[in-house]
C-alpha cells in the first residue's frame, strides 16, 4: 500500500532493486530470502503502481526498459544512502543527558569524567547544570541528580547517592596558627562564607548553642562559589562532605570544626521507570558504583 505522498510499496522497491542487480527474479529471490514467485509478484505490483513497465521478460531473463533503467539507478542510490545513514547512526555515540546542580557538576562529577570516558567511550555524556527542577520529557533529560526527600514521583526511580552531611571547611592557611577545633570566640572573628542554603545559623546552633556573631561574612548564590572561596583562603564554608572529600584528602582543605550537620535533604539519582535507554542505565550504574566505592 502506498502512503499519503504517493511513495511506492517498499517491498516492491526492494524486489525491483534486487532483480535489477541480477536481471533475474531467481537470483533476486536468493538475495532476499523469498521465493521467485514472490519477487515477480512484488515487481509486477510496483509496475502497476507506477503505470509503467520496468522490465522486459525475455527467454534468457530480464532486460530493462528505458524507464526501468533510469528508475533502477535512482532506487539503488536511495537504498545506498539509507544503508550509509543506518551505519552512521549505529556507529554514533549513544547520547545521555544528565541534569545536575552546578555544585555537583563542578565539585564531584567533572573531576571524574575522564574515568567515565575511558570506561565508556561509546557514550556521549551531556551535562546540564541547573538549580531548577528539569522535566525529563520537555527538557530531554535522561537522568537527574537532585537534593531532597523522596518520593519524587511514581514515574521515577530514586537511588540514594550521598546523605547530606554538612561540614565546615577552610584553607589550612586560614587557621595555620590556631588550635583545632576552633572555639566559638575564634569562629566569631573569622569570615564565614554563606550560600543560598543559609545553613550557618543552624550549624552554629548545633555546635555552640548559637553563641557566635554572624555579622562577618561573604554571601554567594551557589555552594560551589563558597567552596572556591574557602580554597582561596577567604573564609570558612559549609558543604556536604562528599563534595569536598578529595580536597580534604590531599590537604587543600581542612575541617576547623568537628561538628557535622545532617540535614535530611540527601542527594538522589533519578531515573525514569519506563523507556530508559540502555546507555542511560549504564551511566546510572556507573554513578552508583562510584558512590558505593567512595570515589
Amino acid at each position: 500500500m502506498s502512503d499519503e505522498i504517493g511513495l511506492p510499496p517498499l517491498n516492491g522497491l526492494r524486489a525491483f532493486a534486487a532483480a535489477g542487480r541480477h536481471l533475474s527474479f531467481r537470483a533476486a529471490a536468493e538475495d532476499l530470502g523469498v521465493t521467485q514467485g514472490a519477487v515477480a509478484q512484488q515487481v509486477r505490483g510496483l509496475e502497476e503502481h507506477l503505470g509503467l513497465r520496468l522490465f522486459l521478460r525475455e527467454p534468457r531473463g530480464l532486460a530493462f526498459t528505458e524507464e526501468g533503467r533510469a528508475y533502477h539507478a535512482a532506487v539503488s542510490r536511495a537504498f545506498s544512502q539509507l544503508s550509509e545513514a543506518t551505519v552512521a547512526l549505529r556507529s554514533a555515540p549513544s547520547r545521555v543527558t544528565i541534569s545536575v546542580t552546578p555544585t555537583f557538576a563542578s565539585k564531584w562529577l567533572i573531576p571524574r569524567l575522564a574515568e567515565f570516558t575511558e570506561a565508556h567511550p561509546g557514550i556521549d555524556l551531556r551535562i546540564t547544570a541547573t538549580e531548577r527542577v528539569s522535566s525529563f520529557h520537555a527538557d530531554g533529560i535522561d537522568l537527574a541528580v537532585r537534593q531532597g526527600r523522596p518520593p519524587f514521583g511514581a514515574s521515577l526511580r530514586a537511588d540514594l547517592l550521598f546523605p547530606q552531611e554538612v561540614i565546615a571547611v577552610c584553607s589550612p592557611n586560614l587557621i595555620a596558627r590556631q588550635d583545632l577545633p576552633l572555639e566559638a570566640a575564634e569562629l566569631s572573628r573569622t569570615t564565614l562564607l554563606h550560600d543560598s542554603h543559609d545553613l550557618w545559623p543552624k550549624f552554629i546552633e548545633a555546635a555552640f548553642g548559637g553563641e557566635v556573631e554572624l555579622s562577618r561574612g561573604l554571601r554567594f548564590n551557589q555552594t560551589t562559589l563558597t567552596i572556591d572561596a574557602a580554597l582561596a583562603g577567604q573564609g570558612i564554608a559549609l558543604a556536604s562532605r562528599f563534595l569536598v572529600q578529595r580536597d580534604l584528602k590531599v590537604g587543600h582543605l581542612v575541617q576547623p570544626l568537628d561538628r557535622a550537620l545532617e540535614g535530611g535533604l540527601d542527594f538522589y539519582l533519578l531515573t525514569p521507570r519506563q523507556n530508559a535507554s540502555d546507555a542511560s542505565l549504564i551511566v546510572r550504574d556507573w554513578l552508583l558504583d562510584m558512590t558505593s566505592e567512595g570515589a
